[in-house]
């Protein structure tokens, strides 16, 4: 069944509403966005999640510190490098890692080979802007199915259909399960309903 990651979560109800309806990963923002969290909150809402769901830290272009700060005090279980990050940047930090790579044509798909990380996100041009990317581009890719993360522009009504298309082996979202800019419980309980929905 296809994991589900909610991202950009900032309250300690929006985490719950998560972890209660089975999602498999919470995404904390350390990097500058409207969703951006400070490590201290992070631990904070990590004491209300279980050790079976993985807590992911997204990071653009961080420093070494950066990184080793949150990693050990919120704790993460993976860092998402969601900038210019060089591999071998990504090599030398050693963390349990996903790239992240904005997808306008094959080419940026194909970008995944220059990384050696454990898992591949791939987004829509503009990260947050709840637009989708072609699924098509992801037709040729040669990463394996089970390192594969689908992001850009998810929501209830198309994340089957994304799932149908794509076999990514998780599904990230964010501005898909919120009213306002601001996540909503309903939203996210639905929207892991909708992934995990069995009867596909």
């Amino acid at each position: 069944m296809t994991k589900v990651k909610i991202c950009g979560l900032m309250e300690k109800e929006h985490v719950a509403a998560a972890v209660e309806a089975g999602a498999d990963a919470i995404g904390f923002v350390f990097a500058p966005s409207k969703r951006q969290i400070t490590v201290e909150v992070a631990h904070e809402l990590s004491k209300n999640i279980p050790s079976s769901v993985l807590k992911i830290g997204v990071f653009v272009n961080p420093t070494h510190e950066e990184l080793e700060k949150a990693y050990r005090e919120v704790p993460l279980d993976i860092i998402q490098y969601h900038g210019n990050e060089s591999p071998d940047f990504i090599q030398s930090t050693n963390y349990p890692s996903i790239k992240a790579l904005s997808v306008r044509s094959e080419e940026d798909v194909e970008r995944a080979k220059q990384y050696n990380t454990d898992f591949y996100l791939f987004d829509a041009p503009q990260a947050g802007s709840g637009i989708t990317f072609d699924w098509q581009l992801m037709q040729g890719l040669e990463v394996p199915q089970e390192k594969v993360i689908l992001a850009g522009g998810l929501n209830a009504e198309n994340v089957a259909e994304a799932i149908q298309r794509v076999k990514p082996y998780m599904v990230d979202v964010s501005s898909g399960v919120e009213q306002n800019g601001v996540k909503d419980n309903e939203l996210i309980r639905t929207f892991i309903h909708s992934a995990k929905d069995e009867e596909r």
